[in-house]
């Protein structure tokens, strides 16, 4: 647990001790005991324990079934509001490169009238880039709490940003894999890599209409914090555009994989049935003379044997040479 407060007119930033045996929430509570009216608190918890949270759900009055949300961590996201406190939850997302896997966690938003508690679940922890943000951006503080719910968004739709862009780079590399002449099999890679786009694009999705909302100038709010909402909004937006072509993008890959599959089979069939009509020629004039009838054409001339095999060579040739005419070898 850490808990920092912040100086509204100024931007000046205190670190609260959170050491303790128990994580620091008593220390937390007694800090918060003590705010002045300038004054407002960021609580950034890391996946917590019931108990721990709901010492500060009950100090904070937060709903109960608002605290087991953070505490389980398996939201869609979405906006909801218990009395004074506005929650809303917000999905993780990071690309892994050596794997090319979308791995997802989740973030709790809780904004209260001199508090914002950031619960995290998963190993991508925005909240620090969050912090380092707005300690870069003194001004910011001036909206109160309010500038953490945009300031943690935003270094998540951010990180988004540079997952499609990864995505994009490995979709680049299956689509010039399954043009080229080489005859691989890409159809699992696709399937992997569209599969965790649909996970990205279930993170992204459900978002967009949970921060449009926030993009309306409120009562309760500074009116000067509605711009920042947009100006994430038109990222998250964009974002869950390009991710949304990227799936379709890869639907038409993996059909056009398939597609050149069927091609390769069919090619291997022309070229199996086209040996396969070379060697009926000679098997026939073989079959023939070989059923040993008293009364054959040409058994008992010197050069039967000759022409025969002549007949053969004949007409094996010209069946290759109309074949590789036509494509088939």
């Amino acid at each position: 647990m850490e808990c920092l407060i912040y100086q509204e007119r100024t931007g000046d930033c205190e670190q609260v001790d959170c050491r303790q045996e128990d994580g620091g929430c008593q220390a937390t509570l007694d800090r918060l005991t003590a705010l002045k009216p300038d004054e407002f608190a960021w609580i950034r918890v890391d996946e917590p324990g019931e108990e721990e949270l709901r010492q500060l759900g009950e100090y904070l009055k937060l709903h109960p079934l608002a605290v087991e949300d953070a505490v389980h961590a398996h939201q869609r996201p979405k906006q909801e509001r218990y009395g004074d406190v506005l929650a809303i939850a917000v999905k993780t997302v990071w690309f892994v490169e050596e794997t090319a896997d979308v791995e997802t966690g989740e973030v709790m938003i809780f904004l209260g009238p001199s508090f914002a508690l950031t619960v995290r679940h998963g190993a991508n922890d925005p909240t620090v880039e969050a912090a380092r943000r707005l300690a870069g951006q003194p001004q910011m503080t001036g909206l109160g709490p309010v500038s953490v719910l945009h300031v943690v968004p935003d270094v998540i739709v951010d990180d988004y940003a540079r997952a499609a862009a990864q995505a994009r780079t490995d979709l680049t590399d299956l689509e010039r894999c399954v043009f080229s002449p080489a005859r691989d099999d890409l159809t699992e890679r696709i399937y992997s890599l569209k599969r965790e786009v649909v996970e990205f694009r279930d993170a992204i999705g459900p978002l967009v209409p949970v921060m449009r909302p926030l993009t309306q100038e409120r009562d309760d709010w500074p009116r000067e914090a509605a711009p920042y909402f947009r100006d994430v909004t038109d990222h998250l937006t964009r974002t869950d555009t390009e991710v949304r072509a990227l799936d379709d993008l890869l639907g038409s890959v993996l059909d056009a994989h398939l597609a050149k599959v069927g091609t390769w089979q069919n090619d291997d069939m022309r070229r199996i049935s086209a040996w396969a009509a070379l060697f009926a020629v000679p098997t026939m004039v073989a079959g023939i003379y070989g059923m040993n009838f008293a009364h054959m054409p040409e058994l008992d001339w010197r050069y039967g044997y000759p022409c025969a095999l002549a007949v053969m060579a004949v007409g094996a040739g010209l069946l290759y040479r109309a074949f590789r005419r036509n494509g088939w070898l």
